[in-house]
C-alpha cells in the first residue's frame, strides 16, 4: 500500500482535475444553464469525496500533518520541526484583522488548478460544505435555489458555495455597492424574487437580521418594486449600478401580491411562509456576538428552521469546517493541513507554553495561537475554543469567547459571552421587553463627558416592546453583574468602580453602527473609537 503522504498527494491531484473540469464545463456552456450546473454539481461531488478520504488520511497523522504545513509557511533554508520553531519564534502579538470570507476566487481551470495541487483552504473547505449540505438537504444545490445576503464594499466576498455560482439567484454587483443597507436590499429583492428557494445564506448573521428588518420597516416599497420590476433610487446605490440591475429585473405582480399577504399576517415565522421550499438558513459566523442574532432569528423570523454554520475563521484565516449541519451548536473539526495551530490552556499560566494540535484534551478551553500566513508567525488570534471531541486525531472545537471583547475598568475583566448572560437577564426582569442589541463602553473612551466619578461601564441597548427605561429598571443590570461577578461586586462596595450607567437608543441605532464599521467584521461588544461612540451617543432617547 502507498504511504499516506502518497495517497494524500494523489488525491489531491484528483480534487485538482475534477474542479477543474467543473469550472471548464461551466465556462463552455453558458447557453445551457440547466446541464452546466448539472455537470459541474456532478464533477463537484466527486471531488469532495475525494478531499474527505485525504482529510481522513491526514486525520491519521495530525504531528506530521501539521509539520508539513509548518515547512510550507517558513522560509526556504530555515531550521525545520516545530520545536526549532517554537524555540526561534516567541509568542506574537495579536494577529491582524481579517474579514470573515475573501473576495471571489477566480473560476479559471488552470488557477483553479495549481491552487489545489497544494493547500487551499477556501477550495478545500467550500467542497466539503457541498458535499455536506447535499448530503443533510438533498434539494439545497438546485440551480437559482441559494439567496445570498452579504456586504463586502468594493467588491464581492466570496459565499460558501462559490465553486458552483449557478447555486445563486443574487447577483454579484449587489454585494459589493457602497451602502450596507443598500446592499442588503437589493439582495433581499432578487431573493423575494425566487419563490422556490432551499437555502438562505448570510456572511454574518447580523446581515441576515438587518435584511429582514428592512423588509419589516419596507415591504410595501419592497412589493412595489416586485410588481414593476423596477429598483428604486436609494442612498448608497449608484445610478449606473441601479440601471444594471434593475435589468436583471421583471414584472411579477403574483409574487408581490403574495407578499403582501404574507407581511400583513405578520413576520412570525416569515421567511419560511414567503419561501415555503427553504430547507436550511447559513450563516458565516453564528457564535460570539453573533449568536445574539441567530437566537434572535430562529424565535421569531427564522421560526422552525435549522441553522448551519460551515465553517470556522479566525483572523481572516479559514481553519476548520462544520461537518455536522443538522447539530443546534455549530462544532468545527480543525483541519490538520491549513493553518498551523497553538494553544495555550486556559487559564494562562505565569510563563505560558503552547500545546500542540494533537495535545489537546477534550472538555478543556484554550488561547489560540496561529500561524497561517509566511510572515506572520505565532499570533494570537484573541479567540478561545472549547474542545468537544475528535475526529480521527483531529479535535473538534466550538468557540467560547473573543478575548479583546472582555471589560474590564480596574482589571475585573469580564468576558463577553457572560456579560451577554447577565444583561438578557436583566432584560427578562423588564415586563414585555426584547434584547435586540447592545454595545458597552469603558468609561475612559468618555473623556471629560463622562463626569467627576470612578470608572464605570456605559451600555447601549436596543429593545423591542419597550419605549422607556425607569432608574429601577436601569439599576437591574448593575444587581445582575454584581450578582454573577464577585469582583465586580467587590470593586462597587469599595467605590472603586462606579454604578453601571444603561442608555435605550431608537430602532435602527445598531444598523447604522454596522454600516460606520465600514467592513464585514462581527459586531465588537465593547466600543473603542471616538467616532463610533459619537455616533450611537446621537441615537439615544432615553
Amino acid at each position: 500500500m502507498l504511504p499516506a503522504v502518497a495517497v494524500a498527494v494523489a488525491v489531491a491531484v484528483a480534487v485538482a482535475v475534477a474542479v477543474a473540469v467543473a469550472v471548464a464545463v461551466a465556462v463552455a456552456l453558458p447557453a445551457a444553464p440547466a446541464l452546466r450546473h448539472r455537470l459541474a454539481r456532478s464533477a463537484l461531488r466527486r471531488a469532495a469525496g475525494w478531499y474527505r478520504r485525504r482529510l481522513e488520511l491526514l486525520g491519521s497523522e495530525v504531528r506530521l500533518s501539521q509539520e508539513r504545513r509548518l515547512r510550507r509557511l517558513l522560509p526556504a533554508g530555515t531550521a525545520r520541526g516545530s520545536e526549532a520553531f517554537r524555540e526561534r519564534q516567541p509568542l506574537g502579538q495579536s494577529c491582524p484583522d481579517g474579514a470573515p470570507g475573501g473576495q471571489v476566487p477566480p473560476l479559471r481551470p488552470w488557477a483553479l488548478l495549481r491552487s489545489c495541487w497544494g493547500t487551499d483552504p477556501p477550495l478545500q473547505g467550500s467542497l466539503l460544505y457541498l458535499d455536506t449540505l447535499r448530503a443533510a438537504f438533498p434539494q439545497a444545490l438546485a440551480p437559482r435555489g441559494t439567496a445570498l445576503l452579504s456586504w463586502a464594499p468594493g467588491h464581492p466576498r466570496a459565499p460558501a458555495g462559490w465553486p458552483l455560482p449557478t447555486l445563486y439567484c443574487t447577483p454579484d454587483e449587489a454585494g459589493g455597492l457602497p451602502s450596507r443597507a443598500a446592499a442588503l436590499r437589493v439582495q433581499l429583492l432578487f431573493a423575494l424574487r425566487e419563490r422556490a428557494l432551499h437555502v438562505l445564506e448570510a456572511g454574518l448573521a447580523a446581515e441576515l437580521h438587518d435584511a429582514l428588518a428592512a423588509l419589516r420597516a419596507d415591504w410595501p416599497r419592497l412589493a412595489q418594486d416586485l410588481a414593476l420590476g423596477r429598483l428604486s433610487p436609494g442612498p448608497g446605490l449608484p445610478e449606473g449600478a441601479r440601471g444594471r440591475l434593475q435589468a436583471l429585473l421583471a414584472p411579477d405582480a403574483a409574487r408581490a401580491a403574495e407578499l403582501r399577504a404574507e407581511c400583513a399576517r405578520g413576520f412570525e415565522g416569515i421567511v419560511q411562509r414567503l419561501w415555503p421550499q427553504l430547507e436550511v438558513v447559513v450563516v458565516g459566523m453564528a457564535h460570539g456576538a453573533e449568536q445574539l442574532y441567530c437566537d434572535a432569528l430562529r424565535q421569531a423570523d427564522c421560526k422552525g428552521l435549522p441553522f448551519y454554520c460551515p465553517f470556522y475563521r479566525a483572523a481572516g484565516a479559514l481553519l476548520g469546517v462544520n461537518l455536522w449541519p443538522e447539530e443546534p451548536a455549530p462544532r468545527f473539526l480543525l483541519c490538520p493541513d491549513w493553518a498551523f495551530c497553538e494553544f495555550l490552556p486556559c487559564p494562562l499560566e505565569e510563563e505560558p507554553r503552547t500545546v500542540l494540535l494533537g495535545e489537546l484534551w477534550e472538555g478543556r478551553e484554550y488561547g489560540l495561537v496561529l500561524t497561517a500566513r509566511p510572515g506572520e508567525y505565532r499570533c494570537r488570534a484573541g479567540e478561545v475554543l472549547r474542545v468537544v471531541g475528535f475526529h480521527k486525531q483531529c479535535p473538534v472545537v466550538e468557540p467560547v469567547r473573543r478575548e479583546n471583547q472582555a471589560l474590564s475598568v480596574r482589571g475585573e475583566s469580564i468576558p463577553e459571552e457572560r456579560f451577554c448572560r447577565s444583561l438578557c437577564r436583566a432584560v427578562g426582569m423588564w415586563p414585555g421587553a426584547r434584547l435586540v442589541d447592545y454595545i458597552c463602553v469603558e468609561s475612559a473612551l468618555l473623556g471629560a463627558s463622562s463626569g467627576a466619578c470612578a470608572p464605570h461601564y456605559e451600555v447601549f441597548v436596543e429593545l423591542r416592546g419597550l419605549r422607556d427605561l425607569s432608574e429601577g429598571q436601569r439599576y437591574k443590570l448593575d444587581q445582575c453583574l454584581q450578582e454573577d461577578f464577585p469582583v465586580y461586586k467587590s470593586f462597587r462596595f469599595k467605590g472603586s468602580i462606579g454604578p453601571l450607567r444603561l442608555h435605550l437608543v431608537g430602532a435602527g441605532a445598531f444598523a447604522r453602527l454596522r454600516e460606520a464599521l465600514g467592513s464585514p467584521l462581527p459586531m465588537p461588544r465593547v466600543l473603542r473609537e471616538e467616532r463610533l461612540l459619537q455616533l450611537i451617543q446621537g441615537t439615544v432617547v432615553s
